[in-house]
């Protein structure tokens, strides 16, 4: 089953967070993730939420995406992403989309 990440990402530093977004798609790549959404235009249409950038990445299942988060090739860039934003993360289980 399918597994997405979904983040809300507060740059506070966009010329260190710069390195991060060039950076981690090689990363989440080896572990079979793949970019859904990476920053585009919201709209809130319920709730008392302020989203900044969101991004939604699809991954084959949760043991991919765990091991991708776990991984010590991410933990360097989890690193500069701690020092150049405040995110907000979660993963959740769903179904597999067919690629267009």
């Amino acid at each position: 089953m399918a597994a997405y990440l979904i983040a809300d990402v507060d740059i506070t530093d966009a010329a260190v967070f710069e390195q991060y977004r060039r950076e981690v798609p090689a990363t989440e790549e080896r572990y079979g993730g793949r970019y859904l959404a990476r920053g585009g235009a919201t709209k809130v249409f319920e709730g008392d939420w302020h989203p900044h950038r969101l991004v939604i990445i699809e991954f084959p299942d949760m043991a991919s995406l765990s091991a991708w988060y776990d991984s010590p090739e991410y933990e360097r860039l989890k690193e500069i992403r701690f020092r150049s934003a405040r995110t907000r993360i979660l993963a959740v289980e769903g179904i597999t989309l067919s690629p267009t």
